[in-house]
C-alpha cells in the first residue's frame, strides 16, 4: 500500500475535504554506483566545509542567500515554515478552466488524490463527477516541502489526479529560444496531402502497454553480457537527414511501407472485401513503382481505391480512410472540407453523390 507524501485538505467554495497526495509514477532507470577506475571502491558524496575541508553534519547546515560576494543572509528551516503560504496545508481551488486550454508545456508531475477516510468518499466522488461532467480542471496552489506549486486538479475514470504546473515565467518562448523555425505555414499541396495519408496509415488507438523503454533494456543486456565476458554489438548509426529535393519520393515510399504493415497486422475478423481492396491498392502502387518519381502522381493507391468504390454509397465511403475521403472531397471541391471530421466527410460525399445521380437522371 502506497504512503501519502503530503496530507491536507482540498477546498472548493465552502466545501472542505481531507485528502492525501500519492505519487502516480515510478521510474525504472538502471542505477549505477560510482567507483574509482580499476578498483571496486565506492565514491561517495560528502558535505564538506570548503574552507576547512571538514565534513559537516546535516543539523549544522542552514540556507544562505548571497546578497554580495561572500556575504549571505542566513535563513533557518523553521523561518521558511513560518512564512510559507498555505500553512494550513490546503489545496484551495480558485478557478475552474477547460482542460484543453492549458498548453502541454505547462504540465510537470502527476499525483493521485485520495480521501482520508470513508466518510469523505461521497464528497470526493461528487467533485470527481462534477469535473468529469463539465470537462473542467480545478486550478489551485499548495505548499509542499518549502515550495509552492501551481496545480490542475482533474478527473479520471475513478480517481482525482493532481498535476503540478509550471509558472508562466518558467516557460520559455520558443520564438526567442530556438534558432530555426519555419517562417510560414505549410501550404495546401501534394506533399501535405501525402503527409496526411501517412499520418492516417500510421494511426492507431492509444495503448501505453505497446511501448517499452528499449534503451533501459539494452543497458541491462550490456551489464549481463559484460558480467559473462561477452561482446556487445555496436548500435546502428542514426539515419541521415531527408533531402528536401527527394521529400515527395520519401513520403511515397513511407506511405507504401505503412500500408503494407497495416495490411499485415489487419485482424482476420475484418471484412475480406476491405482487406482485398487494400491489397489491390498496394499492388497498384507496386505496379507503378517503375514510373519516374517526377511523373508518379501522389496518393495513386488511395485514389484508385477511392475511385473503385463508386460514386455514392455511404457504406462504400465508410470503408475509406479520412485521407482518402479528403482526397475525394478535394477532387469534388466540397466547401469546408478542411474542417470536417471523418464522419462529416462521409456525409458530405454521400450527399454530393446523391445530387450527381439526380442531375444525371
Amino acid at each position: 500500500m502506497a504512503r501519502a507524501i503530503w496530507t491536507g485538505v482540498i477546498t472548493f467554495g465552502l466545501v472542505t475535504m481531507p485528502v492525501g497526495l500519492y505519487t502516480a509514477t515510478e521510474g525504472h532507470t538502471v542505477h549505477f554506483h560510482q567507483l574509482q577506475r580499476g578498483t571496486s571502491d565506492r565514491i561517495r558524496n560528502k558535505r564538506v566545509n570548503e574552507r576547512t575541508g571538514d565534513e559537516v553534519g546535516t543539523r549544522d547546515i542552514v540556507k544562505g542567500f548571497e546578497i554580495d560576494e561572500g556575504q549571505y543572509v542566513v535563513v533557518e528551516p523553521d523561518e521558511l515554515d513560518e512564512i510559507a503560504p498555505g500553512r494550513s496545508r490546503s489545496i484551495d481551488i480558485t478557478d475552474f478552466v477547460d482542460l484543453d486550454r492549458i498548453e502541454p508545456v505547462y504540465f510537470d508531475r502527476t499525483y493521485y488524490i485520495a480521501p482520508r477516510g470513508k466518510e469523505y468518499t461521497k464528497i470526493y466522488e461528487l467533485l470527481r463527477a462534477a469535473l468529469a461532467e463539465a470537462d473542467k480542471v480545478g486550478i489551485a496552489t499548495f505548499v509542499m516541502r518549502n515550495k509552492q506549486y501551481l496545480t490542475a486538479l482533474r478527473a479520471e475514470d475513478k480517481v482525482l489526479v493532481l498535476q503540478t504546473l509550471h509558472w508562466a515565467d518558467e516557460v520559455r518562448d520558443p520564438l526567442q529560444e530556438l534558432p530555426e523555425l519555419p517562417s510560414g505555414r505549410a501550404g495546401r499541396g501534394k506533399q501535405l496531402d501525402m503527409a496526411l495519408q501517412l499520418v492516417d496509415a500510421l494511426s492507431s488507438d492509444w495503448d501505453p502497454s505497446r511501448y517499452h523503454d528499449t534503451y533501459q533494456e539494452k543497458v541491462r543486456e550490456l551489464v549481463r553480457a559484460k558480467a559473462e565476458g561477452l561482446e556487445i554489438a555496436a548500435a546502428e548509426e542514426p539515419p541521415e537527414a531527408t533531402n528536401v529535393i527527394d521529400l515527395m519520393k520519401v513520403l511515397e515510399g513511407s506511405l507504401q511501407a505503412a500500408r503494407s504493415g497495416r495490411d499485415a497486422k489487419e485482424p482476420a475478423t475484418e471484412g475480406k472485401g476491405r482487406a482485398a481492396s487494400r491489397k489491390a491498392a498496394a499492388r497498384s502502387t507496386a505496379g507503378n513503382a517503375k514510373t519516374p518519381a517526377h511523373k508518379a502522381p501522389p496518393r495513386k493507391a488511395g485514389a484508385a481505391r477511392a475511385r473503385s468504390s463508386g460514386t455514392g454509397g455511404k457504406r462504400e465511403l465508410q470503408k475509406l480512410s479520412k485521407a482518402e475521403l479528403y482526397q475525394r472531397a478535394t477532387e469534388q471541391d466540397l466547401p469546408g472540407r478542411s474542417k470536417m471530421s471523418r464522419e462529416e466527410l462521409v456525409e458530405a460525399l454521400a450527399r454530393s453523390g446523391r445530387r450527381r445521380k439526380k442531375t444525371a437522371a
